[in-house]
This record gives C-alpha cells, structure tokens and sequence, in this order.
C-alpha cells in the first residue's frame, strides 16, 4: 500500500505538538478526485489552533492548515470536466459553496482535517480550476483564504465602487488582499499599522494611497476624518458613517465589560457591521478569476520545508508577527515557482 506524510497536532498546548505519521494515500472513490498538494498555506488561525486560543471546535488529532494549492493526479470514473494535471485550490470549508455562511462545523484543518499532507480526495463540485497565469502554487496556495475573505467583505453585501475609501487596518495576508483589490477596483485606500517599515513596504509595494502608524497616532480615527475631509470610509475591513464594517479576525476580542454600545454606535453612524467567515467556493472562484485575468501581485514572505522542524519554525514565524505577506509551505523544493521565495 503507498503511503504519504502527513502532520498532525497531538496535543494543542503548542507547536511541539506537531506529529509526523506514515498514513495510506486515499483511494477515491468514482466521484472524487486525488489531489497532490503542492503549497500549503499559514494562517494566524493554525497558530490559535496548534495553542488552543481558537475560540471553535477543533477535532482531535486534526491534520492543520485550510489552504493550498495542488493538482490532479487521479480522476474518478464518474467525473467530468476535471483531468490528471489540472492545477486547482479547494475553499475553506467544503459546505460553503455559495450563498450566507451557515456552518463552520466543516472547515478544512479545524474541525475536519487539513491540508498538511502530500495527498488529499476531494469532490471536484468544491474545487475552483486556476487560471492560466504567472502565478505559482505557492502565491495561489497564499490567497485562497485571504482572497476568499476580502472578496466577501467587498462584494458581499454593498459592493465595492470606483472611487469608495477603504480603511484596512493593519498589513496581515487578509488586509494586503483587500488592498491589492481595492485599488485594483480604483479605491482610495488607506492602511494602519505600527511599523514604518511596513507603512512604507506597502505604499511602495502595493501602492497604499495613505498610512497611518496608531502609535504615532493613537487617535487614528481622527486622523482619517482627516484625510477624508470628514467623510470617513465606506468599507473598514476589520468607525465610520454610512460604511461596512466587516470584522475578519478575532485576535482583536476583548472582555465584555470592555465592549463598546455596538448597537447605538452603529445606529448613530448609520454603518453596516458585518462578520465576514472566510468566504464561499463562489466568492474563491470569483476571486481566483479576478486575480488572474488582472495578473495581481500575491504578497509572499518566506517558504518553509515539508517536515517537522521546518513547519514549527514557519508557525514560529507566523506567531511572531513578522512576516510581511504570506508564509507557505513547500512539498516539493526541486518545482520551485518564480516567486516562491522573496
């Protein structure tokens, strides 16, 4: 029987956790396909779940990591319009195919195993196709779960326009995806953070219209009323009037006592605040095309290898909060794509 690595996290109560095992590679059945998975991608969410600070269920013995990027190796008999060589990313969550989130009882490297193996059967109806392009795995891998969300938060309720003011607050891999959209939708954008070094990495990157570094000015609210002229923002991605709020992450939770009057806050502003879940298997494949017709730059950072001590230290990494664009993991080093390393 041929076998493949794959990684789980035996214990939750850090990255020692991390577990190297000899499993069998899935025999699909005439309705799925076999993928080889070529990039996995970090996120903060795989650090909150290898250190139990994730605030949802997690299976035991969960196989991490929601996003990658492969291609078909196998093709059930009954499947049609997928072949052996297609290049392909699954969404986060198998169920969330379109339409309003309903259930996060099935995302992928929480609740039901992830991504961190070489193979993986799959119902190619989940599967969105990748585009010719000058992408490689590991920049397609890097925007499956940040894409996904932005694009929600953009085009999931009131839509994006050319010429909106979008406030994306710090320069995580979801905030530069919704950066590089914004402006590619002809936003005014403005960006937070507390390093000028990343203010200034991303204006001269990603073409950031305005920064703001919160240290220098702990009132930043203010500062963008004033660069707005008073008008603040119509989309905030993660408060101002008249605009969507779409809050992506929960690193920013505080204690209830703290919480602000939401609701007389959002009345008062006449704003819109949304919770954005990742996004649908539409919204990915919506995404995908936009980036790869557009030939959008996918923010990369570092690239890890496929075994133990190499995926510790990228979670390591990705806790730190260092990194400047997204962390990927690399299963097969002699197919390096252009971009892979910045």
């Amino acid at each position: 029987m041929c076998t493949q690595s794959v990684f789980r996290l035996t214990s939750r109560n850090g990255f020692n956790g991390l577990q190297a095992f000899n499993e069998p590679i899935p025999t699909i059945d005439k309705h799925e396909v076999l993928l080889r998975v070529r990039r996995v991608a970090l996120n903060y969410r795989d650090v909150a779940i290898a250190t139990s600070t994730y605030p949802l269920p997690v299976k035991n013995q969960v196989i991490p990591c929601s996003d990658m990027a492969g291609d078909i190796t196998q093709v059930g008999d009954l499947v049609n319009g997928f072949a052996v060589g297609g290049r392909v990313v699954a969404p986060l969550n198998p169920k969330f195919l379109y339409g309003p989130f309903k259930d996060s009882s099935e995302t992928f490297g929480g609740p039901i195993d992830g991504m961190l193996r070489e193979y993986i059967a799959l119902p190619p109806h989940i599967l969105v196709k990748l585009p010719k392009s000058s992408h490689s795995f590991a920049q397609w891998a890097a925007m499956v779960c940040t894409s996904s969300t932005a694009w929600n938060a953009f085009y999931g309720n009131m839509p994006l326009k050319p010429g909106d003011t979008v406030l994306i607050l710090g320069t995580g891999g979801v905030s530069l995806t919704a950066l590089i959209f914004a402006k590619a939708a002809g936003a005014t954008t403005i960006i937070t953070s507390s390093s000028d070094k990343k203010l200034e990495y991303v204006k001269t990157t990603f073409g950031a219209d305005y920064t703001i570094n919160y240290k220098m000015h702990p009132n930043w609210a203010a500062e963008v009323n004033r660069i707005t002229a008073c008008q603040g923002a119509d989309h905030i991605i993660e408060v101002a009037y008249g605009g969507i709020v779409s809050l992506t992450s929960f690193l920013t939770s505080v204690t209830q006592d703290k919480m602000p009057d939401l609701t007389m806050s959002t009345i008062i502003k006449a704003c819109v605040v949304r919770g954005v879940m990742g996004g649908s298997k539409q919204q990915l494949e919506e995404a995908v095309k936009f980036m790869g017709s557009h030939d959008l730059q996918v923010p990369l950072d570092k690239s890890f290898g496929f075994n133990r001590d190499e995926i510790i230290a990228a979670l390591e990494y990705v806790a730190s909060g260092e990194h400047l664009g997204k962390v990927c993991i690399n299963l097969d080093w002699d197919l390096l794509g252009a971009g892979d390393q910045l």
